[in-house]
């Protein structure tokens, strides 16, 4: 399913300070909905981390960076406390975001199928609709390249 040019979901979940965010919350602003597998773990401290040293260049084009994973407000807490995480980590416990956006995939745990949450974002523009959907994220380069589409929407 090509996600690009959809409505994005609606939600309503809450954040590491037990705070309230629905996506209708940031209408007439760009939203980077990113999706991690699970806080304190190497590959999600990367993003995160990264998202953190450049929320400025990010604010700068507008956007609103929000987290979701489906850990819960208190492991949210502790992981935003740890990394001095400056934007909204969205606890998912329940899974109902992440299957909104069809991101719960069955993945091999030691030899055995498990419930395992794609890394993948999404790029929201300011009436709710989906710009880029981006599949397959590295968390090392993934800000400099949703910054290069920043750019390149900027230009055109």
């Amino acid at each position: 399913m090509s996600w690009e040019g959809q409505q994005a979901p609606d939600f309503r979940l809450q954040d590491q300070d037990g705070n309230e965010h629905s996506l209708a919350d940031y209408r007439g602003q760009t939203v980077l909905l990113y999706f991690y597998p699970r806080d304190n773990t190497p590959g999600c401290t990367v993003e995160a981390q990264q998202f953190r040293d450049r929320l400025d260049e990010l604010k700068a084009y507008g956007v609103q960076v929000l987290g979701v994973s489906r850990d819960t407000v208190k492991s949210h807490r502790k992981f935003a406390d740890k990394e001095s995480l400056n934007f909204p980590i969205l606890a998912d416990p329940e899974h109902d975001v992440l299957k909104a956006y069809n991101l719960l995939k069955e993945k091999k745990m030691f030899g055995k199928p498990a419930l395992g949450v794609n890394r993948e974002s999404f790029l929201i523009d300011e009436q709710g609709v989906i710009r880029k959907h981006y599949a397959k994220v590295k968390p090392e380069e993934h800000v400099d390249e949703i910054l290069q589409d920043l750019v390149e929407t900027t230009e055109s």
